[in-house]
């Protein structure tokens, strides 16, 4: 990766790193993010493997073949599922850049933006001072204005109750762990703990629970468990009706979600 602290290099618009981790690898987010490229959007894709990008208040699964846009600013840390290739681009916050995407979110990698991405990684950089370069910022911006948000964030909840809740859930999903137990770890009652949910992750705490079980099942659909095996952990009765929830929240099947 170039060096970001360069200040005669005003007129690179677009810097790229790509690296491939191993499983269950943290990543420190200075590693990624050199010292003066927090000001930088960030699109941040798992061509191999998922992601979970993790902010105080959010969590987003990226599967293969998705990304996640970071506004400039945002503090983060990654967390690997399987052997993960990451491939990033940064961008600078110009007068080109302003129409870009003003919320993190999950979203769809079109096949020509990640033939781009490849580009430029093996680029190192783009130049807008080269033409050719200042070209392919341009295609670059225009399909980053583009892209179509997934519902793959995990809002978490600040009140001490909610997040020991949300805690236990992400640490025993699935049937091993009833919400009456869960309830009854923290100390609420359900109607309590509806009220906390719905007021500080904008969801029920049954919304919230379907969606930390579908992140759950794409972290570990990506690292090469079945379907057959998984559904039954996550306490669905065949595999089919894991299949229906599947499609009824991604549009897709597993199988077809995950194909390149």
């Amino acid at each position: 990766m170039s060096d970001f602290r360069q200040a005669d290099e005003a007129s690179i618009q677009i810097r790229s790193f790509g690296v491939t981790f191993r499983h269950g690898q943290q990543v420190p987010p200075q590693y990624l993010v050199p010292p003066a490229a927090g000001m930088w959007h960030q699109l941040v894709c798992a061509n191999r493997g998922a992601l979970t990008v993790r902010t105080e208040d959010c969590a987003w699964v990226v599967p293969p073949h998705r990304a996640v846009w970071l506004p400039a600013g945002f503090q983060y840390r990654l967390e690997m599922t399987g052997v993960v290739a990451v491939r990033m681009l940064y961008i600078r916050p110009a007068r080109g850049a302003r129409s870009l995407p003003r919320d993190c979110s999950v979203v769809n990698v079109t096949p020509l933006l990640r033939e781009l991405m490849q580009r430029t990684v093996s680029l190192g950089a783009l130049d807008a001072a080269i033409p050719e370069q200042k070209r392919l910022i341009g295609v670059i911006l225009d399909e980053l204005r583009v892209l179509v948000a997934m519902p793959l964030q995990l809002p978490m909840p600040r009140d001490a109750r909610a997040l020991r809740f949300a805690g236990l859930a992400n640490r025993h999903s699935g049937p091993a762990l009833s919400t009456k137990l869960l309830l009854r770890q923290c100390g609420t009652s359900r109607r309590t703990m509806e009220r906390l949910f719905r007021a500080e992750t904008g969801m029920s705490l049954g919304q919230w629970q379907r969606r930390q079980t579908l992140l759950q099942a794409l972290r570990r659909l990506a690292s090469g468990e079945n379907v057959g095996s998984l559904a039954g952990e996550l306490g669905y009765n065949s595999p089919s009706a894991f299949i229906a929830m599947f499609r009824r929240e991604l549009g897709q099947t597993p199988k077809r979600y995950f194909e390149r």
